[in-house]
């Protein structure tokens, strides 16, 4: 155990989590949300990349009301480490993995009586009850019944001997859009089914419809919980909205300089010779590549920081390694720590990493492997890792 301990600590590439940018976002989202909300934090795909079960904990030592994860394996991975605040799948449920609700207070969405069937007949073999929250499609055109068909299922879950209304939730495709008119229509369509809901004589439980987008442009979505994923991570949705809450990117993603070699004007570098140097420069090698979840479409054309300075890639990514163009008075040496994104001024970050690559800043975290230790500092508390503090 130790000597695997050492070389994941040895290992140059890693990823930085900056537990205390963590807090700091989920505070300035505490005080968005108008008072008596409640808080559903995404933790979903290793949230976002960063560590679901520390970032769990810290969201949880925050006060966040509820988890939001997409498959039953990610619910279990955080019971087991001790999480105990309510896990909200928001996925549907599937055969063989209902005993997470009956026994372990995963809480489900559902969308038609085929959900509907198959809990409660799991509940009468648990002989238990089980909280479930109804997805109501307005818009998104994914998961989640017809508005028409909801008021038949609400009534079908609070007729059941086996489960429990605890919330009624929706989603919305554009709330990050500049033009977010669709998201206010689906809003009011959304309101009407609840209050149709409540009118039949059925608690709805909790209302939630807001995401990341919405929190910052749609308050009349909050109802009674938003549900926050890559804000709490320190990026927008979108470049369209106003940057009404300065967030902090919680990530760093890091390596080092492994190789330094002087070339001549004409060298051809990496895979398919597609960068030839310009003239007489240094080539730094990196270890990181698209092994690690430096996307091969940053070939020729991302940039990395070394020594708070930005210098170009040369040449394709490679799975285990890329190569930058540092010039021949850098000052760039062996074991350099570089910066392929993260929170530091002189950048890069995801969102910029994201544009180059055609794709949004979600992706760009969630691509950072398995394989890349997590490293994390929390200078909130006190427990900073000096060694792995790369912020200016």
């Amino acid at each position: 155990m130790g000597f695997n301990a050492t070389i994941r600590y040895m290992q140059a590439t890693r990823a930085i989590v900056y537990l205390h940018h963590l807090r700091h976002n989920i505070r300035l989202i505490r005080r968005r949300l108008q008072t008596g909300k409640k808080l559903c934090v995404a933790v979903k795909a290793d949230a976002y990349g960063h560590g679901a079960v520390t970032v769990s904990r810290i969201a949880v030592q925050e006060g966040v009301d509820m988890l939001g994860v997409a498959t039953a394996s990610e619910a279990l991975e955080l019971r087991e480490a001790g999480i105990a605040v309510p896990i909200l799948l928001f996925s549907l449920p599937l055969p063989g993995e209902t005993g997470l609700f009956f026994n372990r207070g995963v809480i489900p969405m559902i969308a038609s009586m085929d959900n509907i069937d198959l809990l409660e007949s799991d509940g009468r073999r648990f002989e238990k009850k089980c909280e479930v929250h109804l997805k109501i499609d307005t818009g998104m055109g994914r998961l989640g019944c017809k508005p028409e068909e909801a008021l038949k299922l609400a009534l079908a879950v609070s007729q059941s001997g086996h489960l429990r209304l605890g919330g009624v939730c929706t989603h919305f495709p554009g709330s990050d859009m500049k033009d977010d008119s669709f998201a206010r229509v689906q809003t009011a369509r959304f309101a009407g089914v609840v209050d149709a809901i409540r009118k039949a004589g059925i608690d709805p439980g909790i209302v939630h419809a807001a995401n990341s987008g919405a929190l910052i442009g749609l308050p009349e979505s909050f109802f009674d919980m938003a549900r926050v994923g890559i804000l709490t991570y320190g990026y927008y949705p979108s470049g369209e909205q106003e940057r009404i809450l300065p967030v902090k990117p919680v990530m760093a993603f890091c390596s080092k300089v492994v190789f330094i070699k002087r070339v001549l004007k004409g060298t051809p570098i990496s895979y398919g010779m597609t960068y030839r140097t310009s003239r007489e420069t240094v080539i730094a090698t990196i270890a990181a590549g698209y092994g690690d979840g430096y996307s091969r479409l940053l070939s020729n054309r991302g940039d990395v920081c070394i020594r708070g300075k930005r210098y170009p890639l040369a040449g394709r990514v490679c799975m285990d390694q890329i190569m930058a163009d540092v010039g021949i008075s850098s000052g760039v040496t062996l074991f350099d720590d570089v910066i392929l994104f993260g929170p530091q001024e002189f950048g890069p970050n995801a969102e910029e990493i994201a544009g180059l690559m055609g794709t949004i800043p979600y992706e760009v975290t969630c691509l950072v492997g398995k394989r890349v230790p997590r490293i994390f500092v929390d200078n909130d508390d006190g427990t900073c890792q000096n060694d792995y503090n790369l912020l200016p």
